[in-house]
Formats: C-alpha cells, sequence, structure tokens
C-alpha cells in the first residue's frame, strides 16, 4: 500500500507542476473543450498506472540527471530489424555486437503492423500497437527493450505522427462512411478547396506520389501528401490528438526511451498555408513534451525536422517551454556530401559556425547516412558567392555521386528525380559513396586506400560533431550497395532500397582483421568512439568554434571543456594538405599517442587529426 501510495503521489506532484501550463495550451488549441481534456489527463493516469516498475525506476533515475542524453559516451545505431537479424529475438541475440560495436543508442526503424505492399518502409502504420507479424509480437519488443536496458542500451522507436494506413481502423470505418471517423481525417465531397490547397501546399514526391489528396472509389477526397495509401490526421480534431498520445504513451510503456515524431513539421493543416511549420504545431508538440515530463520522464522525443536550420531550431522551443529534447542534424549531412564531392570546406564551415552560436543545451542527431535519401536542401544564396548555381551545382553532385563526373569513384542512384525542375536526390551506403565499392572492383588498391581513409575521415569529423553520433547499420563494416531491390517488384521502383540491404553477417566476421576492408574500417570506427568516451571535450556541451586552417580542403574545429582543448583536423580532399594551426599547439595526437608541436602540419590525402592539449 506505501508503495502503491508513492506511485500515487509522484505522479499527483508531476501532474500538478505542469497542469496550467497543458490546459491552457490545449484550451487553447481545442477552443476550452474541458471534457476532451479531462479524458486525456484520465488516461494519463490510466498509463502511468500501467508503467512497470522498472519504467518508473528509470524514470526517477534519469529525472535526476536530465541531460543524460547529451554526455560523451553516447552513441547510436539505426538499424531495420528483418535487414540486421530477421526479427525483434534475433536482434536481442545479437546485442553482443552491438556494444562490442561501442553502441548504447538503438534506433529500430519502423516496424509497427503495415501493409506489405504499401507500407512506404514501415511509416504507413496500420496499427501502432501491434508489431508486423514477421518480425515478431509487443511482447518480443518488450523483452529486446528489457533487454537492452539491462545491457545500458536506450532504444529509439518512430512514431508516424502525420498520417495512418488507409488500412488503419480509423481509415476504414472513414471509408465505410462512418462520419465520426471521417473526421479524424481530411474529408471532401469535391475538388474545389483541396484545388485550394494545392495552391500553397508544396509536393513532397512530385514524381512518385504527385499532388497532396487522392480520391477514393465513391468520389470522396481525402488529404495525402505523402503518399494515396498515407491518410493525413486532422489533428484540429481534439480525438485524434487524445489517442495518438494515448499510442505515444502505449510504446513508451512497452519500454521505448526515444519516440522519433516522424514528419513532425506536417501535421497541422491550414488552408492559405504551405502546411509546414504552423504555429500550432510547436503547441502539439510542447504538449506532448509535458505529457510525457508528467507520465514517462526517462522517455525523449526526438523530432524529425527535414529543413534547413533556421526551421529546425525552434522544435527545441525555449528554455522555459521545451518542445523536442533532440532533433536530426539533416543539412550537416548533405552539407558534409557537397564537401567530398567539391573538396572545399568553407560551406561546411559556415554551417559549424552557425552551429556553435546555439544553446549548449540543443542536443542534435549527427550522422553520415541514413535510411533515406541525401536531398540537397544547401545554403545556395551562399554557394553563389562561391559561384556554384542552384541546378547545376545539384546536377554536378549527383553526376559526382552517380560516377559520371570525370574522377568520381563514387556509386550511388538518384531517388525522384525531377527532370522539370532539375532536382534529383542521391540513394547509396557511405563505402559505395566513398569509392569503396568500385576500387574492390577494380582491384585498385591506391584507390581503395583512398576510399576507406575518406570513410574513416568522415567518420572521425561526424564524431567530433556536438551531439550524439549514430551510425547507420552496416556503416561501421563498409556496408556496399544492395542491387538485388531491382528484381523485387514491390521495391524497383524506390532506390532508397540500394542502401537498405541485407546486413552481412560473414563479413563482420572480418571486423576484427586489419587486413581485411572490414577490419579497417570497423576498428578504427570503434577506437574513435573509445576515444571519445575517454575525452571531456567531446561534450556535448563543449565549447566549439570553427579554425581557419589556411586551406579549403581543410576543416579544422575546435572543442573545449573543464581544461580540455581539442584541435580536430579534415581533409576533404584526395591529395596532401599542408595544414596551419591558429596559434602554436603543443599537444598529443589521440589516434597515435605521438608529441605534436608546432605552426602546421601536413595532412595525408582523406587525412585527420585529433591534437588533445591539457590545461
Amino acid at each position: 500500500m506505501k508503495s502503491t501510495a508513492k506511485w500515487e503521489k509522484e505522479f499527483a506532484d508531476r501532474f500538478a507542476a505542469r497542469f496550467d501550463e497543458l490546459k491552457e495550451l490545449y484550451c487553447k488549441v481545442y477552443n476550452n473543450d474541458i471534457r476532451a481534456f479531462r479524458w486525456l489527463a484520465g488516461a494519463m493516469h490510466e498509463y502511468y498506472q500501467k508503467r512497470g516498475a522498472e519504467l518508473r525506476r528509470l524514470d526517477r533515475e534519469r529525472e535526476k540527471t536530465p541531460f543524460w542524453y547529451s554526455t560523451n559516451d553516447m552513441v547510436g545505431m539505426m538499424l531495420y530489424v528483418d535487414n540486421f537479424r530477421d526479427n525483434l529475438s534475433g536482434v536481442r541475440e545479437k546485442i553482443d555486437y552491438i556494444k562490442e560495436s561501442g553502441v548504447n543508442y538503438l534506433h529500430l526503424m519502423p516496424l509497427l503492423k503495415s501493409p506489405v505492399d504499401r507500407s512506404d518502409g514501415g511509416y504507413a502504420v496500420a496499427d501502432f500497437r501491434r508489431v508486423q507479424p514477421e518480425l515478431g509480437t509487443i511482447k518480443d519488443l518488450e523483452a529486446l527493450t528489457s533487454e537492452c536496458h539491462k545491457n545500458g542500451i536506450s532504444v529509439c522507436l518512430d512514431f508516424v505522427m502525420n498520417h495512418t494506413s488507409e488500412d488503419h481502423e480509423w481509415a476504414k470505418a472513414a471509408r465505410s462512411g462512418d462520419e465520426e471517423m471521417r473526421k479524424r481525417y481530411f474529408f471532401f465531397d469535391g475538388w474545389d478547396i483541396p484545388r485550394e490547397f494545392e495552391r500553397t501546399v508544396p509536393q513532397v514526391f512530385p514524381t512518385t506520389a504527385p499532388g497532396n489528396f487522392t480520391e477514393l472509389e465513391d468520389g470522396s477526397i481525402v488529404m495525402t501528401t505523402f503518399y494515396p495509401y498515407q491518410w493525413d490526421l486532422n489533428y484540429g480534431n481534439c480525438v485524434v490528438f487524445n489517442d495518438m498520445v494515448c499510442n505515444m504513451l502505449y510504446l513508451a510503456n512497452r519500454g521505448i526511451d526515444i519516440i522519433r515524431l516522424d514528419a513532425v513539421p506536417y501535421i497541422w493543416k491550414e488552408l492559405g498555408t504551405s502546411c509546414r511549420n504552423l504555429p500550432t504545431v510547436h503547441k502539439l508538440v510542447r504538449m506532448m513534451r509535458i505529457v510525457s515530463e508528467i507520465v514517462c520522464p526517462s522517455v525523449l522525443l526526438l523530432g524529425e525536422v527535414v529543413m534547413e536550420p533556421k526551421k529546425v531550431a525552434p522544435y527545441f522551443g525555449t528554455g522555459e517551454k521545451p518542445e523536442c529534447h533532440m532533433l536530426y542534424n539533416v543539412t550537416t549531412m548533405a552539407s558534409t556530401w557537397h564537401t567530398v564531392a567539391t573538396k572545399d570546406v568553407r560551406l561546411l564551415a559556415r554551417q559549424m559556425g552557425q552551429l556553435a552560436q546555439l544553446p549548449k543545451d540543443y542536443v542534435f542527431l549527427n550522422y553520415l547516412r541514413c535510411h533515406d535519401d541525401i536531398g540537397w536542401g544547401l545554403d545556395y544564396v551562399y554557394l553563389a558567392s562561391l559561384g556554384m548555381a542552384e541546378i547545376p551545382h545539384k546536377k554536378f553532385l549527383n553526376d559526382y555521386f552517380t560516377g559520371k563526373f570525370e574522377g568520381s569513384t563514387s556509386k550511388g542512384e538518384l531517388y525522384n528525380d525531377d527532370e522539370s525542375l532539375g532536382d534529383a536526390r542521391l540513394c547509396g551506403t557511405t563505402a559505395s559513396l566513398c569509392g569503396i565499392e568500385a576500387a574492390l572492383a577494380e582491384n585498385d588498391s591506391d584507390a581503395l586506400k583512398k576510399a576507406v581513409d575518406c570513410d574513416i575521415m568522415l567518420h572521425a569529423y561526424m564524431l567530433s560533431q556536438s551531439g550524439i553520433p549514430v551510425i547507420y547499420s552496416g556503416d561501421e563494416i563498409a556496408g556496399l550497395n544492395d542491387y538485388t531491390y531491382h528484381d523485387n517488384p514491390d521495391k524497383a521502383a524506390d532506390s532508397r532500397y540500394l542502401h537498405r540491404g541485407k546486413f552481412d553477417w560473414k563479413k563482420a566476421e572480418n571486423r576484427n582483421d586489419s587486413k581485411t576492408v572490414e577490419g579497417k574500417i570497423y576498428q578504427s570506427i570503434v577506437k574513435l568512439e573509445k576515444i571519445r568516451r575517454e575525452h571531456k571535450a567531446f561534450t556535448a556541451s563543449a565549447d566549439f568554434s570553427v579554425l581557419d586552417t589556411g586551406s579549403d580542403a581543410v576543416l579544422g574545429l575546435r572543442r573545449e571543456y573543464e581544461g580540455e582543448k581539442l584541435y580536430a583536423y579534415f581533409n576533404f580532399s584526395g591529395s596532401e594538405q599542408l595544414t596551419f594551426f591558429d596559434a602554436i599547439i603543443s599537444g598529443t595526437d589521440l589516434m597515435t599517442n605521438e608529441e605534436i608541436r608546432g605552426l602546421s602540419e601536413t595532412l595525408e590525402p582523406y587525412g585527420f587529426l585529433w591534437i588533445l592539449c591539457v590545461k
């Protein structure tokens, strides 16, 4: 009884501390619907009561250290369950490999029940409380998260907020004429209003899924921003918000530590706008943050905001009213690959300088590659000042990374190629884009060395950024493009499957053999991660700045925290570069343990330096 009373007081105290703001926000968005607000409050209490004892213990532990996720020992890995090890039980059997790889943040790509032939890679959810049958069950998911927690690993899962599958029970009822269910989506009797929306709403996939609406068999029109089988939810309906919050809490109670809010900028729609980043989106996210702080405070919200930095940062909220705990550093990924192609670090240095000005409690997820394509959303105003016009530059980048540009050894494929706009996105694994695939095919040892060095240098650069580095599963063993998707009729039209191949466990056996490509990449990444964990200069809250290296091909960064200074230099070119320090440096090369002193150093092609100076 005492234990139960303690739990009830715990919930009551958290709820009381946040009640006024939650109620005020809810009433603003939902027109003072107190009945609906009371329903939500009751549901929050119910999910709190159902939360397991170990998860409640974790809640209390992390409440005491609210920025537990911003330390220098966090390393992530994202993977598809079926590609990695067939199913959830298979992933659980490979936790030792995950730990050996230095990973303590595991992002499981979409695994909830979706139609096999209309899933968009799992982003068309038909049931938020069931796992795709071939991957296992909810119990299997709970077993995996429990085992991960025992091994110090936090688990992230995608939460698809903007839409459901047309096979979801809500959508099926709406299609059958259920008026209450139709109100959960955007239904129209004709094309007049949808056409008005189309005047101002951009298309997400103009070639593979043009338009933002789909006409159903009965003549009804439904909003489908992404694909025709993904029906946009109407968050103007409080029932949608309440039920989706409950779905989020259900997943949190299964042991999910990080809820990835998929496509969050799209969730609020208003006629006459772009239906992107509208002010009410931030009110909804803030409410979700408050709800999680009351029911499951150990759970983090990760915002997927695939937009330019000025539109990304607001999703952190403010110090007094925070929204997402973490956000993706999307633009840096694209800028990094731009730099690989141009051998010119000026754009990347500019962006690093902008990031250095942001508050230290802004935590970004940094990555080289992910499950998705690379979109060239670069700062073309700045690039124009360097003589790079947008459309020709995008063509150059795509030609370079598809191996069409003279001298390029990259192997990639285009995605959503829109010839009318002169625009396309890019697909490919890190290793293949770095040239490893081509060098192996041609048995060119010199080219292979450069490609491997480029791959390692890029990982060192990623690990030098503030935030949480995330490795795409397979990159740690130099996974190459998988062209078998061309032969699969369900995948052939989507080139993103090029980098969504099966994890090669046979190649993984080479990870401890430094004579193999797999071993060179794996051992280098593990060593870099170990060094990062051992030095406070890598912590997310460290001061950092961009250094003038005297070479447009070399990026220089300085990080400083509690008496440690790290000077990091990265050569993005395939030739030697004389690199000047900003002063006489006297420190230790963290990769070789050799002492370095002087005003300059020559970097090998695709070489890098991590120099530690201690006061």
